[in-house]
């Protein structure tokens, strides 16, 4: 395991900002802190990277205690904070071998800020000073600066925030080349995000974990009724077509109907069985999957 967080807990005096929080991630995953503003996300990357101590628990990373060898543990991790602090009067080169020299690269300084220029896109503004970059230049360099060193952990919290939408193409595409071969862990409150993104997404509110899910399963975890959107050649009858096992409701539609389901179960055959019975011919059907916004707020409210 890259992350190991077991039962970790931080308190602010009389605030609870994280309770009892545990999880494990695994090398080259790339998984996504999701939660309303205020949640913990941040709180627990800053432990993760050593830049705050729990109040209870542990975290381990790459088999390193970060209470008791925190040295070791940020040599593993690259981390990107969500203010992305920056030196704005230093030139991008100079300003990554810079970072190089804190990290003790020594030789390999030269190679390395050479490797993250281009790696992250950052030739044509190499000679700028950063506080002539845009916010989506800036988090290259703040991108770069974490992967320096070479970490097998890369920690970004809210590494997209305040971008346009062509520099959030460009990040997000760089954040899944990066996660092809290092462990990513980033936090997000934007839905979009880890859809495009992630292949894992934890949900977090009021300091907990709510959910722990691969991306693609964690509408399954939505606890309201399914809908099934029907359009028939002609009237049907709807009195019966509630009377169907399984269906909850029907309502009408702008362009057919909507039929509302009970569970997880899949009632297509039986609509279709009932369109055949009643001699309807079906012009359109489909499931409605509940989208990623409504089950986080059903996990967060």
């Amino acid at each position: 395991m890259s992350v190991i967080v077991e039962k970790v807990s931080k308190r602010y005096e009389t605030q609870l900002a994280l309770d009892d929080v545990s999880f494990h991630v695994s090398e080259g995953e790339v998984v996504a802190l999701l939660g309303p503003n205020g949640a913990g996300k941040s709180t627990m990357m800053k432990i993760i990277a050593c830049y705050l101590p729990q109040t209870s628990g542990s975290v381990r990373v790459r088999g390193y205690d970060v209470s008791t060898h925190p040295l070791e543990v940020k040599k593993h991790i690259g981390y990107l904070p969500e203010n992305n602090p920056l030196y704005l009067d230093m030139y991008v080169r100079e300003y990554l071998k810079f970072v190089a020299g804190l990290h003790k690269l020594g030789k390999e300084a030269r190679r390395r800020v050479n490797e993250m220029i281009e790696l992250c896109g950052l030739t044509p503004e190499a000679n700028k000073t950063i506080g002539k970059l845009s916010k989506g230049y800036r988090q290259r360099v703040g991108l770069a600066q974490a992967l320096i060193h070479d970490p097998g952990v890369l920690i970004l919290d809210e590494p997209t925030s305040g971008l346009d939408p062509n520099q959030l193409a460009e990040i997000r595409q760089l954040i899944r080349d990066i996660g092809k071969y290092k462990t990513v862990i980033l936090s997000t409150h934007i839905m979009q995000e880890v859809e495009a993104v992630c292949n894992r997404v934890m949900i977090i509110s009021k300091g907990r974990i709510r959910a722990d899910a691969p991306t693609t399963d964690v509408r399954k975890l939505s606890t309201t009724r399914r809908m099934i959107r029907v359009t028939f050649d002609q009237q049907a009858n709807l009195m019966a077509l509630k009377q169907l096992q399984g269906v909850v409701d029907v309502e009408p539609a702008s362009d057919g109907l909507l039929i509302h389901t009970a569970g997880d179960q899949d009632l297509r055959p039986v609509i279709f069985q009932f369109a055949v019975d009643q001699g309807l011919v079906i012009l359109r059907m489909d499931q409605q999957e509940e989208s990623l916004e409504e089950v986080f707020r059903q996990m967060t409210l």
